[in-house]
């Protein structure tokens, strides 16, 4: 179950990956969300151009045992929409001030955060956390953009004592893969869940049974059926301009979460380490005053 479910999202991040009648339903849904709570099954299907079963199917696909669930929460989610459109992503245009960018981007990085919240399954979570916990050797492993993600997962972990290690780079990345064991969580980070260095060292990881996480889109994609752990994240990357900005944020967090769910879990064990890492770093920091 997610920490706060939001059906729309969940329909706008699975309408690509739906049947074609079920994303008739689902597109109509997007297009009018304000309408939808006062309407019938039957009026559903008659405007979405579908049949009564169909959008039942429809409701069924998106986690709902029937269609009075699903209005429910539509209704709740319309609820968590403001008046200043607050759901609204903006991406980067040509010309603006430096304080609409100021304000724009920050805008898009909490919205990425909340709406990565509404997706993201508690029970998924708790399951990373366990194997990390009990884990001999934590691995990162992510392209471009996503390799950064992995390198602040290195960091934090390698804080706590925790051996880590981040590959950012497809040959490095099948060489450490071949040499994973028991013991050993490997994580995958990319947004597309369709990156092909990601998907062959995913392969390896698997043949050599260790556990798999995926920090990907809350989307059907190959990385996230075949990892044993899924931790998805929504966030719209508006157009090349925005580069990885949202998902990015979105992904940082995930990774904070992880591992603070590991350190808190493990408090009394890892603060000797958290301690002596802060001091040697404040006693530099003070060398150079």
């Amino acid at each position: 179950m997610a920490i706060n479910d939001n059906i729309l999202i969940k329909i706008r991040e699975m309408k690509d990956n739906l049947t074609p009648v079920e994303r008739m339903v689902a597109e109509y849904i997007l297009a009018n969300t304000e309408e939808i709570p006062h309407l019938s099954i039957k009026s559903l299907a008659q405007l979405s151009k579908t049949s009564d079963a169909s959008v039942l199917r429809f409701c069924k696909t998106m986690g709902y045992s029937g269609y009075r669930n699903f209005i429910v929460s539509i209704s709740a989610a319309l609820g968590s929409i403001d008046e200043e459109q607050k759901d609204v992503y903006t991406d980067i245009q040509p010309g603006d001030d430096l304080f609409t960018i100021i304000s724009n981007i920050s805008h898009n990085n909490i919205k990425s955060i909340e709406d990565t919240l509404s997706v993201i399954d508690r029970n998924e979570v708790a399951r990373a956390v366990k194997v990390l916990r009990s884990s001999n050797r934590i691995v990162f492993f992510g392209i471009g953009a996503s390799g950064l993600i992995c390198m602040d997962g290195e960091q934090k972990f390698s804080r706590i004592n925790k051996m880590s290690h981040a590959y950012t780079d497809g040959h490095s990345q099948l060489t450490a893969a071949t040499l994973l064991g028991k013991g050993d969580v490997a994580i995958f980070v990319s947004n597309s869940g369709d990156t092909v260095e990601i998907l062959d060292t995913l392969e390896i990881a698997k043949k050599n049974n260790v556990s798999t996480i995926a920090i990907t889109r809350y989307s059907k994609s190959e990385l996230a059926d075949k990892a044993d752990i899924l931790l998805g994240i929504t966030t719209p990357e508006i157009t090349m301009r925005s580069g990885a900005m949202g998902s990015r944020i979105a992904m940082l967090t995930i990774i904070d979460i992880l591992f603070a769910g590991v350190a808190s879990a493990e408090y009394k064990n890892v603060k000797k380490y958290l301690t002596k890492t802060h001091n040697i770093l404040a006693s530099k920091h003070r060398g150079r005053k």
